[in-house]
């Protein structure tokens, strides 16, 4: 089928039938807004700032729901629509808390930036003041004061097959409220987070609060790990082009704050390659246990245990990269540089709100007894906090990390490199080849469901990448009809894997997604070493004569999960 051909203020674009007019816009960035319409979810036509006038129509219209026609000339900019936008700005605003300066989010706000472009100030008295704040398991705060019912949340975690936020009452009270249904609960993937255009959803700030506390004391030694994800939206909002900004340009910043040591997290990636390739290949010898499925999403790991207990012998009893960094800093590392572990603080900068939830779970405590991660800070608290400090990155000088890693842990960060990083290893472990090409690029890309089958040694491998949560019960549904369809199986909660992670800069979309994937692959392209069994700090340890004691600490065991619920943090 043709193009269609319209104008837009004067301008002519081609469309393709069934697009929207803000699909046009957004596709060529011409700047219609939007509040609560988003391309991951259903139209909702809530906040009706996207109106528009169309030439011939009498009335305006919105372009979230009226499709385009060839020919169709719209306006976006003329008096009325001004007019018509500044009065919804207003109407929501009666329904958003101003506290804008108190609000760490408000150079990162949606609401306030259209506010400003309008002139529109706010002036109402908060009539929601009465409404709570939730903390969701210690990852998630939702302030109801400041929502303004645009529904995106509740969008986003339907969408991820949860369903614990709904909507409750009609007209001026309605509210956002989390399930009290014993059967629904929070998986704390941040999705709603990701969606929320006004900060009413956000990671929660107690990790920045401990920060501080822990820099200014001289008795701690400060380590931060970067996972690999991070390093794909930090130069979002500086204007800075993708890949520019280096996470040794970030470590010179962490360490100008005062953090003494700055790993990446992919050195863990490659640890946890190592042991799940081993844990893989065990299981094809076995034939037990199949598919074998993926625990590096802390937010699937709870999707499972609370959801599906029954799925629980599947995943992958290998801890992710995070928890196996901080499990060899604070006992194989921490014992050749001669420091006392109890006075380590790990702090994870990380792009997931559900990795919060993660360092939090008792079968992770080391045997020392110690939590092998402290605090997890966010990519959008890391880029907050770098701008309240008034540390600039694209003015760093860079420092290289005090850890190698591989381009196999790089990869970790995008949908189906988990598994890729895998089977490069699995394949050397069988073959004690390198295999013909070292990518794997079937798993990869931006498909809600990605098949493939490679042939590795005796085994005819067939492996599925599920990207987001949407369509996991449709591939659950299949395993338990027919186990045997498939070997391996990585999911991961955010589309995009955790470059979409709801600890991650907004705004996020397809392209942006896409955009974020090119930087590891670039990195993994260009590395040195691109398979984990090489990485010379895994090398090392495997072959000290602690290490089969102490790699117990990669390992962990997971457990049917009662409802956690919410604790109401402001009455």
């Amino acid at each position: 089928m043709g193009l269609l051909k319209i104008k837009i203020d004067g301008q002519e674009f081609e469309a393709e039938e069934g697009m929207t007019i803000l699909d046009v816009s957004r596709k060529y960035h011409l700047g219609i807004p939007s509040l609560c319409s988003h391309p991951d979810l259903t139209v909702q036509a809530n906040c009706r700032i996207c109106v528009v006038e169309i030439k011939g129509q009498k009335m305006p219209a919105l372009s979230c729901m009226t499709k385009v026609k060839d020919g169709l000339e719209i306006i976006t900019n003329s008096e009325l629509i001004k007019k018509l936008r500044r009065t919804n700005l207003e109407f929501i605003w009666a329904n958003h808390h101003e506290n804008c300066e108190q609000c760490p989010f408000k150079d990162d706000c949606q609401l306030k930036k259209l506010s400003e472009e309008y002139g529109v100030s706010p002036y109402y008295s908060s009539r929601k003041a009465s409404r709570k704040k939730y903390s969701f398991g210690g990852a998630i705060v939702f302030d109801a004061e400041k929502c303004i019912d645009c529904r995106q949340c509740v969008l986003a975690c339907q969408k991820q097959n949860v369903g614990f936020l709904e909507v409750k009452n009609r007209g001026a009270d309605i509210t956002i409220f989390p399930q009290l249904a014993k059967n629904k609960d929070c998986i704390y993937c941040g999705q709603c987070v990701s969606h929320c255009p006004v900060n009413a959803l956000s990671a929660d700030n107690r990790s920045l609060e401990n920060l501080e506390k822990w820099l200014k004391d001289k008795n701690k030694i400060i380590i931060a790990q970067i996972a690999p994800a991070v390093r794909t939206g930090l130069g979002e909002g500086l204007g800075v082009d993708y890949g520019k900004i280096k996470v040794e340009h970030l470590a010179t910043a962490l360490k100008k704050l005062g953090f003494h040591y700055v790993f990446d997290t992919s050195t863990g990636a490659d640890f946890t390659t190592y042991e799940e390739a081993q844990e893989l290949i065990e299981r094809l010898k076995n034939n037990k246990w199949l598919p074998m499925m993926t625990s590096c999403c802390p937010a699937w790991v709870k999707y499972v245990e609370f959801y599906h207990p029954d799925l629980i012998p599947y995943l992958t009893t290998v801890r992710s990269p995070q928890m196996i960094l901080g499990a060899y800093l604070k006992t194989y590392w921490a014992k050749k540089q001669q420091i006392d572990p109890s006075k380590m603080r790990v702090i994870s900068l990380m792009p997931c709100t559900a990795k919060k939830y993660e360092i939090k779970r008792p079968e992770l405590k080391l045997n020392n007894g110690l939590a092998p991660v402290d605090e997890v800070i966010t990519t959008r608290q890391l880029t907050i906090y770098l701008r309240e400090k008034k540390i600039d990155l694209t003015k760093m000088e860079e420092t290289p990390l005090d850890a190698l890693a591989t381009g196999a842990g790089f990869i970790y960060g995008a949908t189906g490199g988990v598994m890729e990083s895998a089977l490069r290893t699995a394949y050397y472990f069988l073959t004690h080849e390198e295999p013909p090409q070292v990518e794997f690029k079937k798993v990869r890309g931006l498909k809600d469901l990605k098949e493939a089958q490679y042939q590795i040694a005796n085994y005819q491998l067939n492996v599925l990448v599920v990207n987001g949560l949407n369509l996991i019960e449709e591939v659950i549904k299949t395993i338990k009809e027919n186990p045997s369809k498939y070997h391996y199986l990585e999911v991961m909660a955010c589309r995009g894997g955790c470059l979409g992670g709801g600890g991650q800069p907004l705004p996020i979309d397809s392209l942006i997604r896409e955009k974020r994937a090119a930087v590891l692959y670039h990195l993994d392209e260009k590395a040195p070493l691109r398979f984990s069994y090489q990485n010379p700090v895994l090398l090392d340890f495997y072959h000290s004569p602690e290490a089969e004691n102490l790699k117990r600490n990669f390992y962990t065991f997971y457990q049917k999960k009662k409802k956690v619920g919410f604790k109401i943090i402001k009455k």
